[in-house]
């Protein structure tokens, strides 16, 4: 099997080459990613919980999933793909936003990103891949943002920078 790699970016998200994805996380070189946010009819977010088989975050919930596009992969292509590989499901999305992050977990890794945001609208129920997520649910915002108040810890950094800007994803649709 051979080892997944991403694309290294500058702070404009310009390329600068492609290296292996643990040896990124390693060396805290910024790289591009995205996060995907996915709303129900009836504007509850679809989370996942990250299976406790990841090597960061392990078991914390989260957006509906995220990842970094392959080298020559368009951004919103790959965002699509790993929407279906980690949750079954298939939904148009669009391009949100994006913000650079920085943060070292607690097993030394380190996550430097160009984080770009999709947002999209399904009802289909979620075919979990139980390699990447361990549960799924649908959550109102109040309950939501409630929740994370209460109990941070148990969502992933990425996602609790995200939730100040979730109404205004919720209600932005093409």
């Amino acid at each position: 099997m051979s080892k997944e790699m991403v694309i290294l970016v500058d702070e404009n998200d310009n390329s600068t080459g492609v290296c292996e994805k643990l040896e990124a996380h390693q060396k805290g070189l910024l790289h591009r990613a995205f996060s995907v946010f996915v709303f129900t009819n009836e504007n509850k977010l679809i989370l996942q919980k990250r299976s406790d088989k990841k090597y960061h975050s392990a078991g914390l919930w989260t957006n509906t999933c995220c990842g970094h596009p392959r080298p020559d992969e368009d951004v919103k292509a790959a965002a699509q793909r790993r929407l279906t590989e980690e949750m079954g499901i298939a939904c148009e999305l669009q391009h949100h936003s994006q913000f650079t992050y920085r943060t070292t977990f607690k097993n030394k890794l380190i996550e430097h990103e160009l984080d770009h945001i999709f947002i999209g609208r399904s009802n289909e129920i979620p075919q979990l891949n139980f390699d990447e997520v361990s549960e799924w649910k649908a959550i109102g915002i109040v309950e939501l943002k409630n929740d994370i108040s209460q109990h941070p810890d148990n969502y992933t950094y990425w996602f609790k920078l995200c939730v100040n800007n979730i109404d205004e994803m919720k209600n932005k649709f093409i």
